[in-house]
């Protein structure tokens, strides 16, 4: 790409640093010299070792675990790119933590998600984008400009090659029906819902199947996968309502707790996932197939360097 690194830069911290490497090579950018380490206390330290003054600078960093280290690193390294007199700083967050917390589902809770808008604004990022935000009304808790892209074509494109036979789409719960309507268009299958209550966080019972599976290669697609015991119990209860197969996919890979334990223990035949969330070696099972992402965060970097429709990249 023909590219002004003299005005482009990217820079990354220690989230996810293996994607930020592949979007600089995607971009032909070289990743901008920064240090961000620790003091002998646990806190965190950063020092840019380059000349950024009037450059366009982009900080790949999703929050994923652990969350706060890594969200701390992301506001200080905008903090210090802004007093180096960054011309504008681009806080490019694949995951978006704390995102389930976006508003107040009993009384006396935080709406951590809003807070983290205004601490990442506060630092002095210019913009946001970020991927499959847990709920898109989290655009609206920034007062900069936010690009939000969606995974959902990467996913199809893998879904659409193996030419599963009669395929649907299953939505794990009301909330994601967008995301899977998206999905199942774009492999051409039809959709179904499962209806579902939560009596507690990261506890799931299914109440209610709405569409027919009946003999079908069932697919779960969801923003994320935390403990997996959503998906999990999902699959188990399309294959006894007479689902033949069930395949599961999602953006983010949280996989905290016994996820890894739960997926190899379930009747799910692949786990498809994307890379904004590393992968640990003891996460890499055979069940799960990862895809990148950094061709479109790299198009979408391009993009809103050189002032052009990011939303173009979707339609």
């Amino acid at each position: 790409m023909d590219i002004d690194n003299g005005k482009l830069k990217i820079f990354t911290g220690n989230a996810n640093t293996k994607l930020a490497e592949e979007i600089g090579a995607y971009l032909g950018v070289p990743l901008g010299d920064m240090k961000v380490g620790r003091f002998a206390d646990g806190e965190i330290s950063v020092v840019i070792d380059e000349n950024v003054r009037g450059a366009d600078v982009f900080v790949i960093q999703p929050t994923c675990m652990p969350v706060n280290d890594n969200l701390m690193e992301l506001l200080i390294m905008i903090d210090a790119l802004k007093r180096a007199s960054a011309r504008r700083i681009t806080a490019v967050i694949p995951y978006y933590g704390y995102a389930r917390q976006e508003r107040k589902t009993r009384a006396r809770v935080p709406i951590s998600a809003k807070l983290v808008a205004n601490l990442i604004t506060t630092a002095g990022a210019n913009r946001v984008l970020s991927m499959d935000l847990h709920a898109g009304a989290i655009q609206g808790f920034f007062d900069i400009p936010v690009d939000h892209l969606t995974a959902v074509p990467i996913l199809a494109e893998y879904f659409k090659g193996k030419n599963i036979p009669d395929p649907v789409v299953v939505s794990p719960d009301v909330g994601g029906v967008t995301r899977a309507r998206d999905f199942a268009d774009r492999i051409g299958a039809e959709l179904a819902i499962i209806d579902k209550r939560r009596p507690a966080p990261n506890v799931a019972e299914i109440m209610n199947l709405i569409g027919d599976i009946e003999d079908r290669s069932a697919i779960i697609i969801d923003d994320l996968i935390d403990t997996a015991g959503t998906i999990c119990f999902g699959a188990q209860a399309l294959l006894e309502r007479g689902a033949r197969e069930v395949y599961a996919c999602c953006t983010h890979p949280v996989l905290s707790s016994s996820a890894i334990e739960r997926l190899v223990a379930s009747p799910i035949k692949e786990v498809v996932v994307c890379n904004t969330i590393p992968l640990p070696p003891e996460k890499g099972i055979d069940k799960i197939k990862q895809l990148s992402v950094a061709p479109l965060l790299g198009e979408a970097i391009v993009r809103i360097h050189e002032d052009l429709s990011v939303s173009m990249l979707f339609d």
